[in-house]
């Protein structure tokens, strides 16, 4: 990511937390009305607007060096681009899982090389952080599991 980007500055905070209510109000409204597999990945999609808002924050610590800001801000980037795996214009809410497994990639990442600490000082979710980056990795690892690929991987793996 060109560096002209990371120094631009973020909305104001009052602009950011109006962008996170109204999103995680729109998720909310969505997951109430879905039911089948939709509802049932309905608690990952609620995580989007925590997800991203945790992301925002850490793009503007000072702590976090430019090579894992670009890193944070592609995840950001992921979140606002209109075309994406799971397009939100063509499959609504639904369409902030991948979304999702993109950022707790990026925080996943940032985990490994920051002290949590640091990462969780901007976690606005209800749930502990930790518990929510392992619940949707486990929940994709079982998804992944059941596909014929992950099948096959998991004969090898033992």
């Amino acid at each position: 990511m060109p560096e002209k980007y990371l120094n631009k500055p973020l909305p104001s905070e009052k602009k950011q937390q109006d962008f996170y209510k109204n999103l995680r109000s729109k998720v909310d409204t969505w997951a109430d009305k879905k039911g089948g597999i939709l509802g049932k990945l309905g608690k990952y999609v609620l995580l989007a607007p925590d997800l991203f808002y945790l992301l925002a924050k850490l793009l503007t610590d000072d702590r976090i060096d430019k090579k894992n800001k670009a890193t944070v801000g592609a995840g950001l980037l992921y979140f606002i681009a209109p075309l994406d795996f799971l397009p939100e214009m063509l499959v609504g809410a639904g369409g902030f899982v991948d979304d999702v497994v993109v950022a707790v990639f990026v925080i996943n990442t940032l985990l490994n090389k920051f002290p949590v600490e640091l990462i969780e000082e901007h976690w606005a979710g209800d749930d502990e952080l930790l518990s929510v980056i392992r619940g949707v990795a486990n929940s994709g690892n079982q998804f992944v599991s059941k596909l014929p690929a992950g099948r096959l991987v998991k004969k090898f793996m033992k």
